[in-house]
């Protein structure tokens, strides 16, 4: 009798035939997240970052000084500058041009000894070629050394091999890449135009005297920027609807090869803005060298406090005191950063904030004694916001104690939904007890929960945290929510993943939605970026013939509709508010996933946003009456 042996298990086998080496390009498309971030609409934008920061790096050098990017019709993008242009000899090891090997090869570029960047941005030799490899089809043109280069590329691999011309006119060096991101990569590929103009206008901020602009063939829109003042430009730009207490406060300096550069100024509001970059790459989550400012500032304006006794007695101001009303773009310039992750949104150098705090502190103290009216002024407003923030916390207490915000229970006109899971709860905040009343019996009560506000909610951009705890409608909003507000807030603490504002279609229902907006904008935003926070679109009007009734959302659709069946037996009803419908239209027309229509709200452009903010619901007139008379014209349903 012999004896069997065991079935060999191939499934889940690992040895040396397990293994795959991806040549090329190949890593980049089968893992696109490590290189970009995402596959989705940030992505996408990140590969003309990607491109960008190639040419700008050419003129944190020294040698370019215009950036053009056109949006074309067919959906792909071209980035051209002046710069000296990717080399075109033949690198002996490959036996290939340059300009094939940093299109083709990762790790492959100018900015690895130092000798030929000092600083950069870009992704270290990584950038162009993901965006290559992540590319239906791309096409580079390269004039230096009186010669033009120029080859194709498809999916990451040469179309074409590189063809050298003699350039006749050698007028201009430079470099032209056109790209077509991949759709069966990315979830879109259609390019925010908004979003680029914003990420340009940064950087040429960030880069005094460099002329970028941006052009949609798709739209016509087209943005030119250039700022001779620098980052000094960029701070009276976001406080140009906000009343000033100063001059903009401006530092400069170099250390150990780092190069600093901030600006300041505060203003009469109570919310910070605040903008970091390092190697003119956006720092959204901050990092070592906004944590240098902050703690520079803090310790500076202390001790000029104590030493003036400017101070009441026990008062301590605290960062978070510092901040209240302040402006601020700090650009810093290092030779080896280190980000937290590949899209770069957070510093992690630990020697970067000692050195920013060492550069920033003498300057600040310098300045403060120089310009003792000013310095009172910035003290006098630390000052006030650190009574305020104590009075606020006493407040928070109070309400606590209530057990508001902690979650354990939640306000009582709010009908909640059965549903547990976050991510399948809708919570509609409604204008009024009326339209309500009518949400709570047209919604899904399984997963669909409804909050009344009463009238308008406080207009938070007047307003400091201690006047909105004591605000019982916003009280009751947010502990609805269960995040809580400003620097307590939590995103994990979500009881809801879609929060959508449902307002009447007029005059006074745009406003509320303006003050929910305005809220969730200054003390929630991570509502916002995260893609929790939802417009719901009513039907404006119900058109009834022969007995049917149609729903139509906008003005456009109706007059089609209606010059389609002719307005002979036509009856047609405006709807001004929610509570002119009744529970079985709402559901239909507005609650119903299978048949509404919602509006994600997101921030394309922080600047500009934080800019719209200020001026419709600041504390200026001028501004805001500029903006109605210059926009009166567009106006449409208005019901006085």
């Amino acid at each position: 009798m012999t004896e069997s042996k065991p079935a060999v298990e191939t499934k889940g086998r690992y040895d040396a035939s397990s293994i795959q080496v991806l040549e090329g390009l190949e890593s980049v498309r089968k893992r696109p997240g490590m290189y970009i971030g995402s596959t989705d609409i940030n992505g996408l934008h990140h590969l003309v970052y990607e491109v960008v920061d190639n040419s700008v790096d050419e003129a944190l050098a020294g040698y370019c000084s215009r950036i053009l990017v056109i949006i074309h019709l067919d959906g792909s993008v071209t980035v051209k500058d002046n710069g000296r242009g990717i080399p075109l000899d033949v690198m002996p090891q490959y036996g290939k041009t340059a300009l094939e090997v940093v299109m083709t090869k990762l790790h492959a570029g100018g900015k690895f000894d130092k000798k030929t960047y000092k600083v950069s941005g870009g992704l270290h030799g990584v950038g162009i070629s993901v965006v290559n490899g992540l590319s239906v089809r791309m096409s580079i043109e390269v004039r230096r050394d009186g010669k033009m280069g120029r080859q194709s590329y498809e999916k990451g691999l040469p179309a074409t091999s590189v063809e050298l011309l003699d350039d006749p006119t050698q007028s201009e060096t430079g470099t032209i890449v056109t790209f077509v991101p991949d759709g069966s990569i990315f979830e879109t590929t259609d390019f925010n135009f908004d979003v680029l103009s914003s990420r340009l206008r940064e950087l040429a901020f960030l880069n005094t005297g460099l002329e970028i602009s941006i052009r949609d063939e798709r739209s016509g829109k087209e943005h030119a920027f250039k700022y001779d003042g620098g980052i000094k430009s960029f701070v009276e730009f976001i406080n140009q609807n906000k009343k000033a207490l100063h001059e903009v406060v401006h530092v400069a300096g170099e250390k150990n090869g780092a190069q600093l550069e901030a600006a300041f100024q505060y203003n009469e509001g109570y919310l910070p803005n605040i903008f970091s970059f390092v190697n003119t790459i956006n720092t959204t989550e901050g990092g070592t060298h906004l944590t240098g400012f902050r703690t520079a500032l803090s310790r500076i304006i202390n001790s000029y406090a104590e030493e003036k006794r400017l101070l009441e007695k026990d008062v301590r101001i605290s960062s978070e005191d510092i901040f209240e009303g302040l402006s601020a773009v700090i650009a810093v310039k290092i030779p080896e950063p280190q980000f937290e992750g590949q899209t770069k949104r957070k510093l992690g150098n630990s020697e970067v904030k000692g050195l920013v705090e060492s550069m920033v502190g003498p300057a600040l103290s310098s300045f403060l004694e120089e310009n003792p009216k000013v310095a009172r002024v910035i003290v006098e407003k630390c000052v006030n916001a650190a009574l305020a923030r104590e009075a606020a916390r006493k407040a928070k207490d109070l309400v606590r104690r209530k057990t508001l915000f902690e979650g354990s229970s939640l306000p009582g006109k709010l009908a909640d939904c059965s549903s547990t899971n976050a991510a399948e709860c809708e919570l509609f905040i409604v204008e009024g007890d009326s339209a309500g009343g009518s949400c709570k019996q047209a919604r899904n009560r399984e997963y669909q929960a409804v909050l009344p506000l009463k009238g308008k909610i406080l207009n938070v951009e007047k307003a400091r945290l201690l006047k909105i705890f004591a605000n019982k409608e916003i009280v009751a909003l947010a502990s609805a929510i269960g995040t809580s507000v400003a620097e307590e807030f939590d995103i994990s603490k979500a009881r809801y993943h879609k929060i959508v504002l449902m307002c009447d279609a007029d005059v006074d229902g745009a406003h509320i939605r303006t003050l929910l907006l305005t809220f969730f904008f200054r003390y929630m935003r991570q509502l916002i970026e995260t893609g929790y926070v939802y417009i719901a679109q009513p039907p404006l009007y119900r058109v009834t013939k022969n007995k049917k009734d149609q729903y139509v959302y906008n003005d456009a659709r109706l007059k089609s509709l209606l010059e389609q069946l002719g307005e002979d037996g036509v009856a047609l009803q405006r709807y001004k508010g929610l509570g002119e419908m009744n529970p079985e239209q709402l559901w239909s027309t507005t609650m119903n996933p299978e048949s509404r229509v919602l509006l994600r709200v997101s921030v394309d452009d922080a600047v500009e946003a934080d800019k719209t903010f200020t001026l419709l619901m600041g504390e200026e007139v001028e501004p805001r009456r500029e903006f109605i008379e210059k926009h009166a014209l567009e106006v449409k349903n208005l019901d006085v």
